[in-house]
């Protein structure tokens, strides 16, 4: 309880906005809408991550990992910013558990070097490819940013 009062100390005073809600839609791997507390509908795009899309390899699975970790959930969504489509860039947290995280663990997501920095997501997908977890066990797997081109 304690580092759930000092993570959200830090969070307001960083200027993250943080709030909660429930998973109501995954419509990707990287892509879920919430149900917030005033029952308005948050498209939200997953921070740092990238996934398979939907007719590549791994894109199915990549949105069943996510409905396993999230759906149906209370969540903590932990906004960074807001895409160019609109939809809210965030982290999401169900209990301690960052779904964004998990998703480069289990091998279903790349880190987006372009538009994240982070080193410990960076790491996590470093590990993820070394032990050839996910879609890192194919030969050759495709970025989503490659296959959409």
């Amino acid at each position: 309880m304690l580092r759930l009062i000092i993570f959200a100390m830090l969070f307001v005073l960083s200027g993250i906005e943080t709030y909660t809600g429930k998973v109501i839609k995954i419509t990707d791997g990287d892509t879920i809408v919430v149900l917030n507390r005033s029952k308005e509908q948050i498209k939200i795009r997953l921070e740092g991550i990238d996934c398979p899309e939907s007719h590549q390899e791994y894109g199915e699975k990549a949105k069943q990992a996510v409905a396993g970790l999230c759906f149906g959930k209370e969540v903590e969504i932990r906004k960074s910013g807001t895409d160019r489509y609109g939809r809210t860039l965030a982290f999401i947290y169900v209990g301690d558990v960052c779904v964004n995280k998990q998703l480069i663990i289990q091998g279903m997501a790349w880190h987006y070097k372009k538009y994240n920095k982070d080193p410990e997501l960076a790491r996590l997908e470093a590990q993820a490819k070394q032990n050839k977890v996910g879609l890192w066990s194919q030969p050759y797997p495709v970025a989503p940013w490659d296959f959409r081109r």
